[in-house]
């Protein structure tokens, strides 16, 4: 479980105020989508999250371990998916997966049984030799996700993890979002599309200029705004009315 409490981040060099004191509780055993227009702070709330930010303000915590005092024992339970798949050009495949699973101390026989059935999986198992400079995006992206898993991690944490992927990649992604949620697992994932968000996610929460206008299921949406019709048109009707009032909270 992720929690954030009264969390602000602004950037020194423009003075941009990113997050502005916001609440989330990110619960285990469901898929929790993120939602919000670019430059919404979507991004930098999961920067919070893995430790690659410190918040201004505010507490978050993994699995009940704060950030950033114990920064290191909640990095071992989370698995991470960027936005931007760049990773070392020069290493194959295999050393970069090989490189995670030292990083998180996984033995060899579990690390080969996990490295295998993942790249099979996403269909990258027989590029693993070749460089990861020669791959293309979507391969790219593939072995991120391969690599995110390979510790097992309590709290999965993907942000915009669908772009670029073939349909059948991105089908396997979803079917091992819902595997995890329904091994009791943290899903957590920021995303552009609503269509899937719609069909993927247990809970939602609606992020717009730094603050979050929304949290709860898409049925509760559909009860604060008093009317039926698709997340995307809900989505655009909290988002451009700048509603604040929230919903009903995790």
């Amino acid at each position: 479980m992720i929690t954030l409490q009264d969390v602000s981040k602004t950037y020194s060099k423009n003075k941009t105020k990113a997050l502005d004191s916001i609440d989330l509780t990110i619960p285990d055993g469901c898929i929790f989508g993120f939602l919000g227009p670019n430059g919404a702070g979507k991004t930098t709330t999961i920067k919070l999250i893995t430790g690659a930010l410190e918040a201004d303000e505010g507490l978050i915590s993994v699995d009940g371990l704060e950030l950033p005092s114990r920064a290191l024992e909640a990095k071992a339970r989370i698995g991470y998916v960027p936005d931007n798949p760049e990773l070392f050009s020069r290493l194959k495949g295999i050393e970069f997966l090989n490189f995670i699973a030292d990083l998180y101390k996984i033995d060899r026989e579990t690390r080969r049984e996990r490295i295998e059935v993942y790249t099979r999986r996403f269909e990258i198992a027989d590029v693993l030799a070749g460089q990861i400079g020669s791959y293309s995006r979507g391969m790219k992206q593939k072995l991120m996700v391969c690599a995110s898993l390979l510790s097992d991690p309590s709290n999965w944490i993907l942000d915009e993890p669908l772009v670029g992927l073939d349909p059948q990649a991105a089908f396997n992604l979803k079917e091992l979002m819902r595997e995890r949620a329904r091994a009791g697992k943290c899903v957590f994932f920021s995303t552009h599309v609503m269509e899937v968000a719609e069909k993927l996610c247990d809970r939602l929460a609606i992020i717009n200029k730094g603050t979050i206008v929304f949290t709860g299921t898409l049925d509760e949406l559909k009860d604060l705004r008093g009317k039926d019709g698709s997340l995307e048109s809900l989505f655009l009707e909290l988002v451009e009315s700048g509603d604040e009032s929230g919903g009903s909270r995790v």
